[in-house]
């Protein structure tokens, strides 16, 4: 099974958007057979409508896994929009987006919000790699203040193209056993397969940041990886099972 871990879904106040229906036919144009989705940031900005609309997706469909987006900087409302997410609507994991909330990953003010996903036994999806906000270092501050959460840092905890970028990141995953990478946009194959060899393919995980990015391309760059079938194939899906619980559901 393929799972992809990262993709968008509605009217971003970016400018982009991506429906269900849309998403649907470009996974199988691929031969992705279940994604993960994440509300895109609405233009009118409440998050709350945003987490509705994943939900009922992923109730028409049991291909999608719905991830709740809250935004820390409200303190209580924030973890009782989470708590919704999750007991009212079905959600499965939480995903902060740090840029686009404007809010540093490691302030304080993101701890009650992350630790109630902690203690509801949730995944943390982080996008990663926005200078100032959520650079891989910080990611990994806060994978220390919360040892017991699985975060997966988006990108491969880089959008940097220098390269420095990618040397934190190594020492986030060197640092930090809960703490996993997304694959999507990672400009160095060499990083995907170094990364997986170092730490283990299940520290890798398949996304590919869908409408963002081009689904098609972003398997491939994994399917590609010069790695033995068994480690491709947790990186692919077999990771996001094990996170997810998927195990039981199909």
């Amino acid at each position: 099974m393929i799972i992809d871990v990262f993709t968008l879904l509605g009217e971003s106040i970016q400018g982009y958007s991506q429906s269900e229906e849309a998403l649907l036919s470009l996974m199988d144009e691929a031969g992705v057979d279940r994604a993960v989705i994440c509300p895109a940031k609405p233009r009118g900005y409440h998050l709350g409508p945003a987490n509705d609309r994943v939900a009922a997706a992923a109730q028409r469909s049991d291909r999608l896994i719905g991830f709740a987006r809250v935004d820390p900087r409200l303190g209580d409302e924030a973890v009782r929009e989470l708590d919704r997410a999750v007991a009212e609507l079905g959600l499965r994991g939480l995903f902060l987006h740090p840029w686009e909330e404007t809010f540093r990953i490691n302030s304080p003010l993101v701890d009650p919000v992350v630790a109630r996903a902690a203690e509801l036994g949730l995944p943390l999806l982080v996008a990663t790699g926005y200078p100032w906000l959520s650079e891989a270092p910080q990611v990994g501050d806060l994978a220390r203040r919360f040892p017991s959460l699985q975060i997966i840092m988006s990108h491969g905890g880089q959008i940097n193209i220098s390269g420095l970028g990618q040397f934190d990141a190594w020492l986030v995953l060197q640092q930090h056993p809960n703490v996993c990478i997304e694959t999507s946009g990672v400009y160095r194959q060499d990083f995907i397969e170094e990364a997986a060899q170092a730490f283990g393919p299940e520290r890798v995980l398949f996304g590919s940041s869908t409408p963002r990015m081009d689904m098609r391309l972003e398997v491939e760059r994994v399917r590609w990886a010069k790695l033995p079938d068994e480690a491709r194939a947790l990186m692919l899906g077999g990771n996001a099972a094990r996170i997810l619980r998927l195990a039981s559901d199909r």
